[in-house]
């Protein structure tokens, strides 16, 4: 995809995610928002996937440790062709296959069941780990929130690999500055943030998370790196949405009716 496309099919998904949010009446799309310019790039150019045979064995693993960022996730995968669009409008409905967390019995694309924070990114360190053991040319990206990095379990993760050198893995962090109770620094402060990973012994990289060619060009430059990277994304939480933007509100409510217009309108959709 050149720019312009993926800037569409981002667009496109922060559009799913307020709609899917919005008829649910309840989920996360502050944090999908944010991310969604990640997860394009990464499903629409970068990774090695394949929608119609989702278990093959070379494939890349993306496991969103964040998990109450679903939405973000169930749009990309949709409209990269893992299951029908038409079935976002189930979310959270009772018997529906997209839960409030992603379930990988249930969900086709989704290589780990997250929701417990810190949890993901343990999976993805030992996912990484087994590719390594089997010689395989996979990769493992996850994408972690920034309050996400105040569970302990990360950082026992981030040691182990460094320990055994997962050069074959690329952590993204979502460092939109904010999580449920406020901002990161009132809550838990993680700062330093690029100098605690170069301590675990991680590769850092700091770019732009919605920017399409920095993100691309950093996914290419992590491929060349001998040592697990981390890519510390700057975003901002509601990306896309004004009322939504930075603002620790949005973390987990849904938009009523005049809001999805107004959000639909900003987005470039005909609502």
């Amino acid at each position: 995809m050149n720019g312009n496309a993926l800037k569409e099919t981002a667009s496109r998904i922060r559009m799913d995610i307020v709609e899917m949010v919005h008829a649910a009446g309840s989920g996360h799309p502050g944090g999908s928002l944010s991310a969604a310019d990640i997860l394009s790039t990464l499903y629409f150019e970068k990774m090695n996937v394949d929608p119609q045979n989702p278990k093959k064995d070379d494939r890349d693993r993306f496991v969103l440790s964040k998990g109450h960022a679903a939405p973000v996730l169930y749009a990309t995968l949709a409209r990269r062709g893992y299951f029908n669009p038409e079935i976002l409008k189930t979310l959270r409905v009772m018997g529906s296959i997209l839960q409030g967390h992603p379930d990988m019995k249930k969900v086709p694309g989704v290589e780990f069941s997250t929701g417990s924070l810190g949890q993901g990114f343990s999976v993805s360190v030992g996912m990484a780990l087994a590719n390594k053991i089997d010689n395989s040319d996979s990769k493992t990206y996850v994408l972690l929130g920034d309050g996400e990095l105040n569970e302990g379990i990360v950082w026992e993760a981030a040691m182990a690999a460094s320990h055994y050198k997962l050069s074959n893995l690329t952590a993204i962090v979502d460092y939109n500055g904010l999580q449920i109770d406020g901002a990161n620094e009132d809550v838990m402060d993680i700062r330093p943030l690029d100098a605690k990973w170069e301590s675990f012994g991680w590769h850092v990289m700091i770019v732009d998370g919605h920017d399409h060619d920095a993100l691309l060009k950093a996914y290419a430059q992590a491929e060349t790196i001998d040592k697990p990277v981390v890519m510390i994304a700057k975003t901002i939480k509601g990306k896309g949405v004004s009322f939504m933007e930075d603002n620790a509100g949005w973390h987990g409510k849904a938009p009523n009716d005049s809001e999805l217009e107004q959000a639909m309108k900003e987005l470039g959709g005909d609502k």
